[in-house]
């Protein structure tokens, strides 16, 4: 009877290891490089996703790497990245990680864009069917803004839009008649939107240029919008969409 009693304690003992090792094994952890990265991430189903640039930066691509956040990337399990931020050609040789942990993804916030890296990311870390519920939501965060467009009657307008906001322009239904920046406005530029009946102009926030136009189309609106999320968490990216689209509608 004892032997029985001790096999059994023995037993129990085990799994009660085995349950406490379980436990105690750390998650996967994931780092972006800016809170635009995490933002796809989080559509993608990942949660508590860190980044390296911080959200109030005009452009947080331009945010220059510390020897702190060589670190914090090196210890993560995950690197999220786009490519252009300058992080990482400074970064040169100083990263240690096989290939396989550095996930690079394309970012603009069309519709069909966020289905796809979302979907690759969800792939990547088994969070499928989360990612179909966020990204249904995002979706029809911009569909909705679309039905609001056309109710206003804003898809008659006549757009000028930066070259980084027309993916949501057009998924929006807008009739972008063309297309500046990131650099300044061109002389050419000035003199297509003075003859264009321009009605809105849609600049980016990140590096604004429009403001010239308004000096050979008085009459044009320039709506001002994000394309970088200002903040990290859950929802960022449905969240700075639905407030561009409040922003156009004013």
């Amino acid at each position: 009877m004892k032997k029985i009693v001790a096999l059994v304690l023995a037993a129990l003992l085990s799994f009660s290891l085995f349950a406490q090792a379980a436990q105690e094994k750390p998650a996967s952890t994931v780092v972006a490089s800016t809170a635009w990265t995490a933002a796809f991430a989080d559509i993608a189903g990942v949660d508590n996703v860190d980044f390296i640039a911080p959200a109030t930066m005009t452009h947080p691509p331009e945010y220059e790497i510390t020897v702190g956040d060589v670190q914090k990337i090196n210890d993560a399990e995950y690197f999220l990245y786009a490519g252009y931020e300058v992080m990482m050609k400074s970064m040169g040789t100083t990263f240690k990680k096989d290939e396989s942990a550095l996930i690079r993804i394309q970012t603009n916030n069309s519709i069909e864009n966020v289905r796809v890296q979302s979907a690759k990311l969800a792939a990547i870390f088994g969070t499928e069917a989360e990612n179909k519920i966020r990204f249904a939501t995002y979706e029809e965060g911009i569909l909705d803004g679309r039905r609001q467009v056309a109710a206003q009657g804003l898809d008659k307008k006549n757009v000028y839009c930066h070259a980084m906001q027309v993916y949501l322009a057009k998924d929006l239904g807008l009739n972008v008649v063309g297309t500046f920046g990131p650099a300044p406005l061109t002389a050419a530029q000035l003199a297509e939107i003075a003859k264009g009946e321009i009605d809105i102009i849609i600049d980016n926030i990140h590096n604004p240029v429009a403001p010239p136009a308004l000096e050979v189309s008085p009459k044009s609106r320039i709506v001002t919008w994000r394309n970088l999320p200002g903040r990290g968490g859950r929802g960022t990216l449905e969240e700075m969409v639905r407030a561009n689209i409040a922003e156009l509608l004013k």
